[in-house]
């Protein structure tokens, strides 16, 4: 693999520039809003001199490598392996001479260069394709020009354009300076699926060797000769901030180059992260209330009342709601909530910034570079134009690097120091410093008739900066008559914000769990309920959904069927499925009793995320999801008291053990659906299916999140509601 890196005399990494990617070739530039190529001289001095604004470059050399830029931020999703696998099936490269590059970030040339919300892949899938098959269109054009054949007669193949009647063949090197000439096609034919043989392989990840002999790749790893390092003292209770500090003993220390007030606390600078680490615990710091101060007791009684007396905002509405719980025969309540979690990736956040006098340079760790951008422009008034971004592979994200807070600081401690700086958060600072997963509450009502069916169902929201914490238009919208839909917020200053599949890693479990109450108080198996209801939806949807109920219907149908659901001895089994980021995901959890506690043994997932791209990387992407969500679901728990977390490092929040990990069964649906999300969508029904299971072991449903708390755990069971 070719990464943008070289190694500087002091034997770490420094990061090339944009313009070293130019060798003799063919250049390609692709615009995302058609896909359509442009040639660029094969003696151009530096690509981004192309006379075009481009989103993704495609490389073929005169010694026959391929060269793919792939735009999208690497955070452990694989998307550097599976875009290039992409763009290198409808070429028909041959995958052991395909380079891959990670590009920088160019706004103007590229569209949607960011990871988040599972949707790099269903974006870029039909204009990576046409990238591919217009170069492929070019090189079999440039080889029928030499041989003096019609295209028409003419294949690739691994690298390679034959002609197969005279036998005569040429590799894409030895065309490549013919296929620059070669006009770009508006149009180009895209291979059956059928005849793929790259994509739905497994794939080692490109980056396999780099990670694991060590090679600098993440923003940790980022050197400069001559910057400085800063790390940075917040308040440590949300609503206050800095009144006054005394700087003294922290500037005495060695190695300690200055201390500044910033926006959002007291900046440590010097020349050593263990330097910076000392000093900033020597600084003393008079904090003020600056907003309210909140404990997770106050947030038990603010949910309260907004689900008792809040201004509800109606999200949907179906039937006459009132009537149907007047007239059921049998009416089921439920309460659930979840608490604040962090996103707690691998590798804290860091960025550095380099503030010069009419520019500034960024390199690092983020999910959203354009935004980060933007926002270093807002702060230091300085035009966009005049900021460039380079992107480094990140160690995890979650939803954390969605934010631009570490990359502001950054920038804000170099324009102070006037110097090269690197700002790294230690852990405290990460788990204390937001941004979080909001707490949420739910109340849910169920109406039943006579017969068992639900007539009526109501949901009422309620959460913590979390904006609309419900998804109106899934399931079970479209297969009950008489529906309400309500949420209700509390503005917090607590910093929250997207955590992996925002809003539904809770919403799921919780939406899972109440139905499959529901279910039981019909007297009815979960899985033929909630299929009954399926067909219901089937026959004909009550309004709108965002859901394609066929796909719903398989996917629980053949999870049922692998898990052998209802026939097994030894076992107890929960189920739940679950519909988003525009993919089906449906559960059985297998759970025995083992010294008077439930343990979680097996889990099986089918998953129809359309076509898979690399088979290997979705296999981790969903198992990953799974241990995801099951590890929250029992353990995850941030607590504040007088708005401090209570919980800073991993001594006392709990993750998932590696012995806790359960085996996992994993089916994808092969069809013809083109690819949608699957970093996130299977988490959410994670912790439904295992709650259901829970349940069926002991008898006892678990409303809350962690499970640890509750008393089939050997946790107090208080329920904070």
């Amino acid at each position: 693999m070719q990464t943008t890196t070289t190694t500087n005399n002091t034997g770490r990494r420094d990061f090339l520039k944009w313009s070293a990617f130019t060798a003799g070739g063919l250049i390609l530039g692709f615009k995302w809003a058609d896909a359509e190529g442009q040639t660029a001289s094969v003696f151009s001095a530096a690509m981004a001199e192309a006379d075009v604004a481009i989103n993704n470059y495609l490389t073929i050399g005169t010694n026959g490598i391929v060269t793919i830029f792939s735009p999208n931020p690497e955070l452990g999703q694989n998307i550097m392996t599976s875009f290039p696998m992409i763009v290198a099936e409808e070429l028909d490269a041959d995958w052991n001479q395909v380079k891959v590059v990670q590009a920088p970030f160019d706004g103007k040339r590229f569209d949607r260069q960011l990871t988040g919300g599972s949707g790099a892949v269903p974006h870029s899938w039909p204009l990576l394709r046409k990238a591919g098959a217009t170069a492929r269109f070019m090189l079999i054009a440039a080889a029928a020009q030499r041989w003096g054949v019609p295209a028409s007669e003419c294949t690739a193949e691994a690298g390679f354009v034959l002609h197969k009647a005279s036998g005569k063949k040429a590799g894409f090197g030895e065309l490549a300076e013919d296929a620059a000439k070669i006009p770009v096609p508006a149009n180009v034919t895209l291979k059956d699926r059928k005849d793929f043989k790259l994509i739905g392989t497994k794939v080692k990840n490109v980056a396999n060797k780099e990670i694991l002999t060590g090679k600098p790749l993440y923003g940790l790893d980022f050197y400069r000769e001559g910057m400085l390092y800063a790390m940075i003292q917040r308040p440590p209770a949300f609503g206050t901030k800095v009144k006054s500090f005394d700087a003294a003993a922290a500037k005495a220390l060695p190695g300690i180059v200055d201390v500044v007030q910033v926006k959002n606390g007291v900046a440590v600078v010097g020349k050593s992260t263990w330097q910076v680490m000392k000093a900033k615990k020597a600084l003393k710091i008079t904090y003020e209330n600056s907003g309210n101060i909140e404990s997770t007791a106050d947030h038990d009684r603010i949910f309260a009342d907004l689900l008792n007396n809040g201004k509800a905002t109606v999200r949907r509405k179906d039937g006459d709601v009132d009537t149907a719980f007047k007239d059921a025969a049998k009416v089921i309540k439920a309460e659930y909530q979840c608490p604040f979690i962090p996103h707690n990736p691998l590798e804290p956040m860091n960025f550095f910034a380099h503030v010069k006098e009419d520019s500034v340079e960024l390199i690092g760790p983020c999910q959203i570079p354009g935004s980060a951008r933007t926002a270093v422009s807002k702060m230091l008034n300085i035009p966009e134009e005049k900021i460039t971004l380079e992107l480094t592979r990140l160690g995890g994200g979650f939803g954390r690097r969605l934010y631009n807070d570490y990359v502001v600081e950054a920038a804000e401690v170099s324009s102070l120091l006037k110097a090269p700086v690197k700002v790294i958060w230690s852990r405290e600072d990460d788990m204390m410093g937001g941004i979080y997963r909001p707490a949420v509450r739910y109340r849910f009502e169920a109406a039943l008739d006579a017969g068992g069916n639900m007539i009526g169902y109501r949901l009422r929201g309620a959460g913590i900066n979390s904006g609309n914490p419900t998804r109106e238009n899934n399931f079970p919208s479209g297969a009950v008559d008489n529906l309400l839909i309500e949420s209700v917020e509390h503005q917090s200053p607590i910093t929250t914000g997207a955590w992996r599949a925002p809003i539904t890693n809770f919403l799921a479990y919780a939406e899972q769990s109440f139905i499959d109450e529901v279910a039981h108080a019909a007297g009815k198996d979960p899985v033929q309920f909630r299929l009954d209801l399926f067909e219901k939806v089937k026959a004909k949807p009550v309004g709108r959904t965002d859901y394609n109920i066929n796909r719903m219907i398989d996917v629980t149908k053949r999870v049922a069927e692998r898990s052998g659901w209802g026939k097994k001895k030894g076992v107890i089994q929960g189920f739940s499925v679950y519909f988003s980021h525009r993919s089906y995901v449906a559960q059985v959890a297998e759970v025995v009793m083992e010294k008077g506690k439930p343990t979680v043994k097996k889990i099986y997932a089918v998953a129809d995320c359309g076509q898979v791209i690399n088979l290997g990387g979705a296999q981790q992407q969903v198992m990953g999801a799974i241990v995801d969500g099951m590890g929250h679901a029992l353990f995850g728990k941030l607590s504040f008291k007088e708005g401090v977390a209570e919980q800073n490092n991993f001594h006392n929040y709990r993750l998932i053990r590696m012995r806790e990990i359960p085996e996992v069964d994993l089916f994808f649906v092969e069809n013809e659906f083109d690819p949608t999300g699957l970093g996130e969508p299977a988490l959410p029904p994670t912790g439904g299916a295992i709650a259901n299971a829970i349940f069926k072991a002991t008898g006892k449903r678990l409303y809350q999140q962690p499970f640890i708390d509750s008393e089939v755990f050997g946790g107090s069971g208080k329920k904070t509601f």
